[in-house]
């Protein structure tokens, strides 16, 4: 299990850690600190769009009238996460669903508490895109083929969606050149020509689009109807071990999710505590959904595009993986 968790946090290190609401306490046990009442839960999450209703959330109190404090630490994406919350260094996590099913097939013992974002379904009006620069001759999906894409982490949700859309453009996946980068980083690298295209998500496709840049493809939508792109979860020992403290932190979720889904206005002010985002800029920024449940079939559809594309070493068990 060492080496597998090893082995599945290669190239995607921790790269920020910020302390929100921290009782100090950066040693918390597996199953998280506690005191007077109030526990302190450790949270990885990815500083992008799709986690401001957790801030918002803390904001509003609702983790903290259930007892909870969350200490929030960020990475570059879930792939980074998922070792973290299986060793317990983390109790909770915010990963893609394919690094989830990556992980879940691979024997790490993970398990959905919570759904965590959806696409808006709706193609040229998604918060994530694969974007070009202004005056790029890449103009589809199809035209991706020997270029370099830029991806958050490679062999997760966006390299597959990245490749249905090549594939339904009429193209070949295996031969466009993925980039592992981090999003933040992809807006300054797309202008230099590091790359030829990114596969952005909010608030990096904004930044991009206030370059002059341009959509080319939704790939999100492209891999199913209103995907389920990500979901919150825990270890199996952890839930099992604390089953009233993942309870609450559902309960918490869930509401933090209803109240941004229903409150954009206050979703969209809470993204500027958490990235840098220009104030100019946020006015652009492409909300996702945040319904209350995850779309098992767009699930189904992403574990389907993983077992095309090699992504697993075995079969995943969808029903095993969601809450």
């Amino acid at each position: 299990m060492r080496r597998l968790l090893v082995a599945l946090a290669a190239g995607a290190l921790l790269v920020t850690a910020s302390a929100c609401g921290s009782s100090g306490d950066s040693g918390a046990s597996d199953s998280g600190s506690s005191s007077g009442g109030t526990t302190t839960v450790k949270l990885g999450l990815i500083p992008i769009v799709d986690v401001a209703p957790v801030y918002l959330g803390q904001k509003k109190g609702f983790y903290g009238k259930r007892g909870l404090k969350l200490e929030i630490s960020t990475a570059s994406g879930g792939a980074a996460i998922v070792p973290g919350v299986a060793s317990g260094q983390f109790q909770f996590g915010f990963s893609n669903v394919t690094s989830l099913l990556i992980a879940q097939s691979s024997g790490v013992p993970v398990k959905a508490v919570s759904n965590g974002i959806a696409s808006t379904g709706l193609a040229g009006k998604d918060f994530a895109a694969i974007a070009v620069k202004k005056g790029s001759s890449i103009k589809s999906a199809k035209d991706l083929e020997g270029k370099k894409v830029a991806i958050n982490t490679l062999k997760n949700i966006n390299e597959s969606a990245v490749r249905e859309s090549v594939r339904k453009d009429g193209g070949d996946p295996d031969k466009v050149k993925f980039v592992e980068l981090a999003f933040d980083q992809m807006p300054a690298a797309l202008d230099s020509g590091q790359v030829d295209a990114a596969c952005a998500v909010e608030p990096a496709q904004a930044t991009i689009k206030s370059q002059g840049g341009q959509v080319i493809a939704s790939p999100l939508v492209d891999v199913a109807k209103d995907t389920t792109v990500a979901m919150y979860f825990t270890s199996t020992r952890y839930q099992q071990q604390n089953a009233d403290v993942v309870k609450k932190f559902q309960e918490a979720t869930a509401e933090s999710l209803a109240y941004a889904d229903a409150h954009p206005d206050e979703a969209r002010q809470i993204i500027t505590t958490y990235t840098k985002i220009p104030a100019s800029v946020l006015a652009q920024v492409t909300l996702p959904k945040w319904p209350a449940e995850p779309n098992k079939e767009s699930i189904e559809a992403l574990a389907k595009l993983g077992e095309e594309d090699g992504f697993f070493k075995k079969t995943p068990d969808v029903d095993a993986l969601l809450p």
